[in-house]
């Protein structure tokens, strides 16, 4: 009884066996495999899931930070390439003023970088909004190292910067923001350093 049960599992297995042979390599099939060709010379299996939308309702915390982080990246494209050129030139500025020790002839220097500045500029700083304002104080001052109102003083004087810092005070603003790129300032950081590949600058 043994042997018989042992014989018929075995030719059992036998047809199953050849069945699967001819089905897999049987030249009518149709199923189709995608594959890939590895840098080496393998070749992989691969196929294609199809897309997959998730649709959610935005949360009104959520939505009040996406609106307020576009806004913020919009200032920073805008502002970022004006902080780049006032740091070039401030840096020109002091490089000219390093051995002058004549205050008319420093006014000089200073006055025609300041008209060469307002020539450039002075449109298009002008048309910037109360908001993106303050974005380019800070970006100034991560550029050059200095907040707004130390810049004027050191340039202008006192009693400029001390005329200015009021200004900027009725405008809801301070020229003495500081920059913190790992605290406060974190997202602006982000922010610029996508900027400055997309622009190209170096360093």
């Amino acid at each position: 009884m043994r042997q018989f049960l042992k014989h018929i599992i075995l030719s059992a297995f036998l047809v199953f066996a050849t069945i699967i042979a001819h089905a897999q390599f049987n030249v009518l099939d149709t199923m189709r495999v995608e594959a890939f060709i590895t840098p080496e010379g393998d070749t992989i299996p691969q196929s294609w899931l199809p897309t997959a939308q998730v649709n959610a309702i935005q949360t009104r915390k959520w939505k009040n930070y996406w609106d307020n982080w576009t806004r913020l990246r919009n200032a920073v494209y805008i502002t970022y390439p004006y902080a780049k050129t006032a740091g070039k030139i401030i840096s020109e500025v002091n490089a000219q003023l390093l051995n002058v020790s004549d205050d008319k002839v420093r006014k000089q220097i200073i006055k025609a970088r300041e008209k060469e500045m307002k020539r450039d500029f002075a449109d298009k700083v002008t048309n910037l909004s109360v908001y993106q304002g303050k974005v380019l104080m800070k970006l100034i001052n991560r550029e050059t190292g200095n907040n707004c109102y130390e810049l004027v003083k050191e340039f202008k004087g006192g009693f400029n910067a001390g005329l200015w810092q009021a200004v900027a005070f009725v405008f809801g603003s301070n020229l003495k923001q500081p920059y913190d790129a790992k605290g406060d300032d974190h997202e602006i950081e982000k922010i610029v350093l996508d900027v400055r590949k997309m622009y190209g600058y170096k360093g």
